[in-house]
């Protein structure tokens, strides 16, 4: 991902911070750029995973930047070209369902309408606990839609959460590349 410009936004869905963080230290690692957004509950909320100051700090020094986090600093990211494409990680059912209607009304999603103005790709991976059942329709939606590539995801516990879905971390690199080629790899996980 040398040379690439990357959006990265944050949702919150807080149990995958610590999953994506170390990610985002490899791209930034092969040389990268990441601009770093996140959503106003990532940007505000403590939780038992962790202070939002502490995951605010951890992606300023990932990524050497500012978060940005409202509407008017996002909004020429696409127009003004100043990102190849955006990656949302983790990506809650909620930003999803924001996404197939349409809705812009935070930085995560007026981030991806800039984006996506600009025909640039929009990587979804995503972390629901109901991606099985209310977020279903909003995931079928999306794979359909030009400028949408998920990484792969399947259920990450089906025993205690059956209608949870989150990405495989683990291939979040391979779909950039691809999502770069106008590729999307194969969304559902056959094996982890």
């Amino acid at each position: 991902m040398k040379d690439t410009r990357i959006v990265v936004a944050m949702c919150g869905s807080f149990c995958t911070f610590g999953q994506v963080m170390p990610k985002l230290k490899e791209l930034a690692a092969e040389g990268a750029t990441l601009i770093p957004v996140m959503s106003q509950n990532a940007y505000q909320l403590d939780t038992k995973f962790g202070q939002a100051e502490q995951w605010r700090t951890q992606l300023e020094e990932i990524c050497s930047r500012k978060i940005l986090s409202t509407l008017q600093e996002v909004e020429p990211l696409g127009p003004k070209n100043m990102a190849d494409m955006m990656l949302i990680a983790p990506c809650t059912g909620n930003t999803m369902a924001k996404l197939a209607a349409g809705i812009t009304d935070g930085a995560v999603t007026m981030a991806a309408k800039s984006m996506l103005r600009a025909e640039k790709p929009v990587v979804i991976a995503l972390s629901t606990n109901d991606g099985l059942s209310a977020a279903a329709r909003n995931i079928g939606d999306l794979l359909n839609r030009k400028h949408y590539y998920f990484v792969p995801f399947g259920q990450d516990d089906w025993k205690t959460k059956p209608r949870s879905l989150q990405a495989d971390f683990d291939k979040l690199h391979q779909t950039l590349e691809k999502a770069k080629q106008g590729v999307q790899i194969q969304p559902l996980l056959t094996e982890k």
